[in-house]
This record gives structure tokens, C-alpha cells and sequence, in this order.
């Protein structure tokens, strides 16, 4: 049809298509007459933006045949055009393939030039995207690529304090930008060497810490210790899949999976809520009695290659890929463990004000009424939660705090609450892609029947808030998911972090109530003695460990501590209960 009307850009464009088609498939031959096809088309009406484009995939092809100088060639042409008409996103992607080319032909030192001017030039675009937070995650998830094959090149030139420093760089970029903007904080880190950089890393580490770097079936680790050389170890995932290993071990514990990797938009929060915080049945203790072992697997892998060289009892992971929603906490009976999105990141935490967090307050919300929130015949989507009002309630006593529940647990009454306190915990229903709550519709609104703003705490809802809390504990169903990106986990907790939470308590997956009870009496307990959050997670799972119903590891495993290791202040006559 293109050819009838006489539409030679569009048929050029078809051209192009096929070309780009047949390349996926593995059919170079094709793939080049093609786009060969669409080169003289594109040429002929003088698009230049789709030659520079063509070109690079004229380049890919000629590399997958393992023809690399025609590769060259070709790349070399894209970034010439590119360069002339200014489309630095394209350049940038031109400089990576030519990269590539180079990589595969043993030229390291020139791969890792066009690696680097590669990623400078994607940094650059990515700085006009300002402050649109959902942009730069998709921008840089995009070309992450580019970012895994500088770290991989410097390895392989036997640069690996710099290959650290290159993985670092490309984490959790959008979270960092703000929380710098929460904190104040001004970037110095462009002027910074990589030696520069790590060594200010390790001088914030209150103990050792452990950087994750995923590529293909080859897991990299940087062990990092204040006063001590940095620690490296590669090993391989031995079914060659991370998230198939995640997928294994959750089902052996008694779960679905649970990695969520897809780009795809957020579904309505109401139609994923229909998993309840339930009390369990004897028969399904029976069921599901998974033993520690089960969690074995990810030990092996994610553990198990630098047991020989962890020496303290707490550590912090810089997690990657399908394991940013491993159960880090649940995997050493020995050691305390948390995590952290980036090592940058949690210098800028720690780097926070000293006044910026408050000290004392609490905002303690459990089970929000959701009789009003129904389906199309008028029932009720989301039952209530008794025991998690009761959760609140023993939190409320212990702390000496009335706690939100029921009509008062409103969004907005949430949301005007937690701003100045030092200490928020929700114990409500939450969502199974990324951990979004379910409260009290808000009183005043425009229809009867609340619609999703009404009642549901978004990611946007909390980002837009300044927290000054120290710790936020989510008791809610899922409250740790999120899509894995190169960024992290893109959910309800890293808004948290984003709105200025030093840190924040999960659950991965579905919680059992009276469990959950249970864990919370004990963290609560061992918090008001003084003790860190990391230690008292770590008592409080192991107080389920032991007890006769709550052994399974399903029930004590899905919390995890993300951010700082908090304490917080409490009455002296607290202390005393």
C-alpha cells in the first residue's frame, strides 16, 4: 500500500521494520537486505534522523554475522549523523553498539572509550528530564545495558575497584536525585574519582556490605569493609536464571512466585487485593511447614561465595535484578542482614540532617473500614482485619499512642498525620504488584461510592509527602514488591524512602495475622529496650522460628529492613513496661 500511494517514507519505514523483525529472529541475511531497502528509501527523501538509525541497525546485523569491521563502519556512520543533527539519546546509543563491537573483537581499552562516552552522553539526556521521577526510571532501565557492559569491561581489563564504581553509578539514579532534593543536598560527586568515591562509601559503612551485580548467569560480588581492601568474588547461577531460581525457592517455601520484572503500567489496586491477612488452619500449618533448608538455594547462591570472607554480624546487600526480593533477613540465622538500593543512597540517608528527622511521635493505622469499597452488585471487595486492629492496639498500649483505626483511618487523616512523626506502622491490605494500601475512603468526596483516590495510598500519594520518620513499618500484605527495574524495586516502599523515611520495614509476600501479631509484640518489645532495627528483626523472627505454630519459614522470612539501622526514642517509663 505504501508503494501505491507513493508514500516512500512510510515505505522506507515498513523496510526498516522487517529488517529490525528478521534481526530478532536471527535472520541476518534478510535483516540486512532489508534494511539496506530502507537505507535507500530514507536516503532518497532525505530523513536523516532514520538513516543514523538505519545505520546502527545495519551495524548490529553485520556483528551478530561476526563480520565486526563492517560493524564499525556502519556505527561509525550512525554517530556521524547523529552528531550533526544533535539527537544525543541516539549518539549515545551509537557510541554503546560501537562499544560492543569492539568488546567482541578483544579491543578493551577502545571498548571501554565508547562504553564510557556512551553512558555520559544517556547521563546527559537524562538530565533534561528534571524532576520526572517515573521518566528517569524508564530512561535508564532503557539503557542498562550500556552501564552492565562498562562494569563487565572494566572486569575483564582487571579494573575492579572501577568496574564497583560503574555499577554504582548506574543504581537507584532517580531515588538518589531525591533524596538529595529532601535533604538539601548538594552533588559533589561528578568531581570525584572512583577511588574518591568508594573510599567516602566505606567511611559511612557502619559495618561490611556486599554489592550485587547481575550479568546473564554470572552474579558478581564487591565485598566492602571500612579499613579493609575491597573483596571480589564472581560465581555462576547454576539453572542460569535468577528469577528462576526466585521462582523455585518461593514455591518450596509455599509460595507463587513473586518477581514481578515486566514493564507494564500498574493495574487498579483493588482488583490484586483479594490476597486477606488470615489467621491459618492447623491443616495448613501441616501443608506448609517448609523447613530453613528451603531457603537454602538462595543461600547457596547469594551467600554461600562469600561465607569465607564475612566477618561481623551485620551486613548490608546492594542487591540486583530478580534478587532485590530475595528474603535477605531469613538467610543467616548468624547474621543481621539489610538492604540498601545503593550505596549512594545510603550515604545520602546517613548523610542526612541531624534535625531533619523527628525524634519522637507516632502514627500507629490498622484495619481502615472498607465496607464502603464494593463491586458492581454492592458487596464488599476487601474484609476486614481484626487482628491487625489488634496489632495496633498492643503497639498503641506498649507505645503509649491512640492509634488510627477503623472510619478514622481515613487516606486523608493518613497521609496529614504521618508527616512529623518519628515512627509510622500500617497494618492494612496491601497491594500484590507493588504494595499499594487499601484505607478508609477520605469523608469528604465527590461520588457515594469511593473511587480508587479516594481510599488507596499510592506511590504518588506518599512520594508527594516530607517524612520525618525514622522507621515506617509496613504491615501489610506484599508491602516489598514492587517491578524490579535497574533502578530497584519500584514500589510503595522506596516512595517511602523518596518522601524521606530513614528506613522501612516490609513483608515480600502474603503475612498470616496471627503471625504477624506475634513478630510485631516481639520487634516492638526489643525497639522500646533500645535496641537497632536490624537486631530487633532479627529477635523477632527468630521468636516465630521457635514457636510451635509460626516455625514454617513462610511465616517469619518475608520481613526485610530497608535503609539505615534506626533506633528510636521512648518515655524512660516505656522502657520500664
Amino acid at each position: 500500500m505504501a508503494k501505491e500511494v507513493g508514500d516512500r517514507a512510510q515505505e522506507g519505514s515498513a523496510y526498516g521494520n522487517l529488517g529490525n523483525a528478521y534481526l530478532s529472529l536471527g535472520n541476518l541475511k534478510q535483516a540486512i537486505d532489508y534494511h539496506k531497502k530502507s537505507l535507500s528509501i530514507v536516503k532518497e527523501v532525505g530523513d536523516r534522523a532514520r538513516e543514523g538509525r538505519v545505520y546502527c541497525n545495519l551495524g548490529s546485523a553485520y556483528r551478530n554475522q561476526g563480520n565486526i569491521k563492517q560493524a564499525i563502519e556502519y556505527t561509525r556512520r550512525s554517530i556521524s549523523i547523529c552528531k550533526e543533527i544533535g539527537d544525543c539519546e541516539a549518539e549515545g546509543n551509537a557510541y554503546y553498539f560501537l562499544g560492543k563491537n569492539y568488546e567482541l573483537s578483544g579491543s578493551l581499552s577502545d571498548a571501554l572509550t565508547w562504553y564510557r562516552l556512551s553512558i555520559k552522553h544517556f547521563d546527559e539526556t537524562r538530565k533534561g528530564l528534571q524532576s520526572e521521577d517515573e521518566w528517569k526510571i524508564s530512561f535508564r532501565d532503557s539503557y542498562r545495558v550500556a552501564y552492565t557492559a562498562l562494569w563487565r569491561t572494566l572486569l575483564k581489563n582487571g579494573e575492579i575497584d572501577e568496574a564497583l564504581f560503574a555499577a554504582e553509578k548506574g543504581r537507584a539514579q532517580a531515588l538518589i536525585d531525591i533524596l538529595k532534593e529532601q535533604y538539601g543536598i548538594e552533588s559533589q560527586s561528578l568531581s570525584l574519582t572512583p577511588k574518591q568515591t568508594l573510599s567516602a562509601a566505606l567511611e559511612l559503612l557502619p559495618s561490611q556490605a556486599v554489592f550485587v551485580a547481575l550479568d546473564d548467569d554470572k552474579i558478581t560480588f564487591w565485598v566492602l569493609r571500612k579499613g579493609s581492601k575491597i573483596s571480589f568474588r564472581q560465581s555462576e547461577i547454576a539453572n542460569g536464571r535468577a528469577d528462576m531460581l526466585m521462582e523455585k525457592t518461593m514455591k518450596q517455601i509455599g509460595l507463587g512466585n513473586v518477581v514481578k520484572c515486566e514493564d507494564r503500567s500498574l493495574d487498579p489496586l483493588h482488583s490484586d487485593l483479594s490476597c486477606s491477612r488470615k489467621p491459618i488452619s492447623e491443616k495448613t500449618v501441616l501443608l506448609s511447614s517448609s523447613s530453613v533448608s528451603s531457603l537454602q538455594p538462595l543461600y547457596d547462591v547469594l551467600l554461600g561465595p562469600i561465607a569465607d570472607i564475612l566477618q561481623d554480624d551485620e551486613l548490608i546487600m546492594v542487591p540486583d535484578g530478580p534478587f532485590c526480593l530475595a528474603p535477605y533477613s531469613a538467610l543467616s540465622e548468624s547474621i543481621r542482614i539489610r538492604t540498601v538500593p545503593s550505596l549512594t543512597a545510603f550515604n545520602v540517608i546517613f548523610g542526612a540532617p541531624e534535625d531533619f528527622h523527628s525524634k519522637t511521635g507516632a502514627l500507629l493505622v490498622g484495619d481502615p473500614w472498607l465496607e464502603e469499597v464494593t463491586d458492581k452488585k454492592g458487596k464488599p471487595i476487601l474484609e476486614q482485619l481484626p487482628c491487625a486492629k489488634q496489632e495496633v492496639d498492643m503497639i498503641g498500649e506498649l507505645l503509649q499512642t491512640t492509634p488510627l483505626t477503623g472510619k478514622s483511618a481515613t487516606k486523608a487523616e493518613v497521609l496529614k498525620n504521618m508527616k512529623s512523626v518519628a515512627l509510622v506502622h500500617i497494618a492494612a491490605h496491601g497491594g500484590q504488584k507493588t504494595g499499594e494500601i487499601a484505607l478508609a475512603p477520605n469523608t469528604e468526596r465527590q461520588s457515594p461510592i469511593p473511587k480508587e483516590e479516594d481510599f488507596i495510598l499510592k506511590m504518588s500519594d506518599v512520594a508527594a509527602v516530607c517524612l520525618r520518620a525514622r522507621l515506617v513499618v509496613l504491615s501489610c500484605c506484599h508491602s516489598g514488591r514492587g517491578e524490579v527495574k535497574s533502578e530497584g524495586v519500584v514500589g510503595i516502599a522506596r516512595a517511602f524512602l523518596c518522601a524521606g523515611a530513614r528506613s522501612v520495614l516490609v513483608s515480600l509476600w502474603a503475612i498470616d495475622d496471627e503471625a504477624t501479631l506475634l513478630f510485631m509484640r516481639n520487634f516492638y518489645r526489643h525497639l522500646v529496650d533500645g535496641k537497632r532495627a536490624s537486631a530487633a528483626l532479627h529477635q523477632a523472627m527468630q521468636s516465630l522460628r521457635e514457636s510451635k505454630q509460626y516455625f514454617a519459614v513462610k511465616h517469619w522470612a518475608p520481613f526485610v529492613l530497608v535503609g539505615d539501622d534506626v533506633t528510636l526514642e521512648f518515655p524512660k517509663k516505656m522502657n520500664r513496661c
